[in-house]
């Protein structure tokens, strides 16, 4: 009974409606209560059914009132295409490693380390020491605050050998993250048009940033050991670059990394091209059966300009990275860094130097070696197990990934839409190269959520894999 009144009072108020002005004042519940002979209740339940219809709006004291209609239209961002014009370079789409997907998932995509990887409790006592410390109402020098970058270069010069010049601390700016690093120093140190010679494969945020910087890439082929000299050296002189992007310890995506003779021959073929190593030591923290050298301890004429990352190994919420370079160059780099960003916030430096300097950070490192080896060898053990078509290139000694060759003649697209519709979320390989893909590939983070889940996923994997190759 109620519930006809109300539908026969919302009816008759449409009506009304219909032909009153944009704002009209409704009666009050107590005329509407009158003239319908409803109860109270009757009446609510009616107003309300038209307020969820977006038809009316109440205003508490004043009265409840007819919503102006307003027409949707499509907005016209056509003037856009001419302010615009043409993008200087063609940028890659954004990379499947950066996607959110369901927590009943199992994830193989990300480039992140687990939650339970991170040391949580360091991090949250950092914060709070650095929110009650000088940090958070000062403005830090543009370089970054000097104990961080104390910090940072004596981490580097404990690696350098007796007879080379460790860096001093002036060499060092810290940067709101590493991939804001990459992008200042393509543009600085490369510049626009200009040759960059780039690993292939290689991290897609440096293809990403090198394409913003509106660079031109050259890719230089690269094994399980890194490139070859010969022919670095070919790609140097044909070119004309003065600058080559590597990560020598624990690639990404290829978990590479170079031996001691590799790193002297690379660098050797830097020097004598007079050029730049621009070496991203973003895997510094994640060693497993192996302990990473960078190259720049090998280096002190400023040919290799040092990257190193704590976003990952501290927290995904502490942006904080470093580049180390010498001479002209870390101006050049300090000057683009003043243009985009001024100076990275002195709550996340104290903060980061607060974990790095805790005795708990060692004993945290130790862990998580421990931990990713154990991640790694039960993701590899699964695949042979479930997927023997799948080609594990090499089982690296550090860092996060695998690097999986797939047989000739997979459709990649298909077997990541496959796979993802059965649960498990894989990156396929072709955004890792500058060019075109040396072949089908899929990269495998072990160091997600739930590796219980890694058997089970690798199962998926293997049967996806066998329907599109039948």
């Amino acid at each position: 009974m109620n519930n006809d009144s109300s539908s026969r009072i919302v009816a008759h108020l449409k009506s009304w409606m219909a032909a009153a002005a944009p704002g009209a004042k409704l009666p009050s519940t107590r005329s509407l209560v009158a003239e319908y002979q409803a109860s109270p209740v009757t009446v609510q339940k009616a107003l309300q059914a038209l307020t969820a219809q977006g038809l009316i709006e109440s205003r508490p004291g004043v009265g409840t009132f007819v919503r102006a209609a307003r027409t949707a239209k499509p907005s016209d961002y056509g003037w856009q295409t001419a302010a615009l014009r043409s993008p200087l370079a063609a940028l890659p789409p954004a990379s499947s490693t950066m996607r959110d997907v369901p927590l009943n998932a199992i994830s193989f995509h990300s480039g992140y380390p687990a939650r339970e990887l991170l040391p949580e409790r360091l991090v949250r006592a950092a914060l709070t020491r650095a929110a009650r410390g000088d940090a958070a109402p000062a403005r830090p020098p543009a370089a970054s605050i000097p104990e961080l970058q104390s910090w940072f270069a004596h981490e580097l010069g404990a690696s350098t050998p007796a007879g080379t010049t460790p860096p001093n601390p002036s060499d060092v700016v810290v940067l709101p993250g590493s991939q804001s690093g990459l992008s200042s120093i393509f543009s600085s140190l490369v510049g626009r048009g200009q040759p960059l010679l780039l690993e292939s494969p290689t991290y897609w945020g440096a293809i990403l940033a090198a394409a913003q910087a509106g660079v031109h890439v050259v890719p230089v082929p690269t094994g399980l050991d890194g490139p070859d000299p010969a022919e670095l050296t070919r790609a140097f002189e044909e070119t004309g670059a003065r600058v080559l992007y590597a990560q020598p310890n624990y690639a990404n995506p290829t978990g590479a990394q170079w031996s001691a003779e590799k790193c002297d021959q690379v660098l050797d073929v830097v020097r004598a091209q007079g050029a730049f190593l621009v070496e991203d030591d973003w895997a510094h923290d994640f060693g497993i059966s192996s302990n990473p050298v960078p190259v720049a301890s090998r280096d002190d004429s400023g040919h290799v300009v040092y990257l190193r990352s704590l976003t990952k190994s501290v927290s995904t919420s502490i942006r904080v990275a470093a580049v180390i370079a010498r001479g002209p160059a870390r101006e050049r780099i300090l000057a683009d860094r003043a243009a985009e960003s001024m100076y990275v916030s002195g709550l996340l430096q104290a903060a980061a130097l607060d974990v790095v300097t805790q005795p708990g950070w060692q004993t945290h490192l130790r862990s998580l070696r421990h931990q990713l080896e154990s991640r790694r060898d039960l993701l590899v053990t699964s695949l042979r197990g479930h997927a023997p078509a799948a080609h594990i290139m090499q089982v690296p000694k550090g860092g996060l990934n695998l690097w999986v060759r797939l047989p000739d003649g997979t459709d990649l697209e298909r077997l990541t839409r496959d796979c993802e519709a059965a649960g498990v979320i894989i990156a396929g390989g072709n955004e890792w190269f500058p060019a075109e893909p040396a072949g089908p590939f899929i990269r495998l983070n072990y160091s997600g959520t739930n590796p219980g889940a890694f058997p089970e996923g690798a199962r998926i994997i293997g049967e996806m894999l066998e329907r599109n190759l039948a």
